[in-house]
């Protein structure tokens, strides 16, 4: 008996938004695959799709994989996760039905596959199966403080990735052990991020940028920012590097 041939699953990292900050490596696997599958909120292709417009083989299969919840329901009520779970789930078994069939699936990822991107939801899922490769992608802050040209750590700096999702007072005492900070996941979270920032003596030192790299991209120093509205794609930036000339 023959053994059966499976096709390949990749994971594409798409960069913080530029198309001309996608890999050649991005472009070649996006050249071979035969489907290619992305994230995106109902009724919308979300932005890792909208990078590689023109990239793709005339008449190359998409399979659009549509959250069922966004920010209607707390990420830590039961009913987030249980639907979550499932969709995560349900996706996998979407891609693993081409797989099966010997087709190579590329699923596109915003920023890097495996630095808080859906697509490593799948990876756990499928990789003991299937053989997967992950082609990394330029992150969202590296994209944001090269535009911002803002040095970001030194010597023996310490940098902190933070979500902006965690409690305040964690915020706090993370924001104060650290010499350098990039704070994710902003959007509704900005006042409580700025109340953080100013407890532990920093809000001086932070700049807001949304859509880093992006066409409509924006910065500015967040203790000159008049309002707290936030779109998903911005973060907090943080440099280290004090004596820096």
């Amino acid at each position: 008996m023959s053994a059966v041939a499976y096709g390949r699953l990749i994971g594409v990292g798409t960069g913080p938004g530029d198309p001309d900050l996608l890999t050649v490596k991005a472009i070649r696997a996006l050249e071979s695959a035969d489907v290619l599958a992305y994230f995106a909120k109902e009724g919308r292709r979300g932005n890792g799709r909208a990078v590689v417009d023109g990239l793709l083989k005339p008449g190359m299969p998409e399979l659009p994989l549509y959250y069922p919840v966004t920010t209607e329901i707390d990420k830590n009520e039961d009913g987030y996760k249980s639907q979550i779970t499932d969709f995560y789930d349900a996706s996998a078994a979407a891609v693993a039905s081409h797989l099966e069939a010997g087709r190579t699936v590329a699923i596109l990822s915003e920023g890097d596959p495996l630095f808080y991107g859906s697509y490593m939801h799948l990876h756990v899922r499928l990789a003991s199966r299937f053989a997967a490769e992950v082609i990394p992608g330029i992150t969202a802050m590296s994209g944001c403080w090269s535009m911002a040209g803002l040095p970001i750590v030194q010597g023996d700096d310490v940098l902190s990735v933070l979500p902006g999702t965690m409690p305040e007072a964690e915020l706090v005492r993370r924001l104060g052990d650290t010499e350098a900070a990039v704070i994710m996941k902003v959007g509704r979270n900005l006042p409580k991020i700025r109340r953080a920032l100013a407890a532990a003596g920093k809000l001086g030192q932070a700049v807001y940028v949304e859509r880093g790299t992006m066409a409509n991209a924006a910065m500015v120093p967040l203790a000159e920012k008049a309002d707290d509205e936030a779109p998903y794609f911005s973060l907090v930036l943080v440099a280290g590097w004090k004596d820096r000339p």
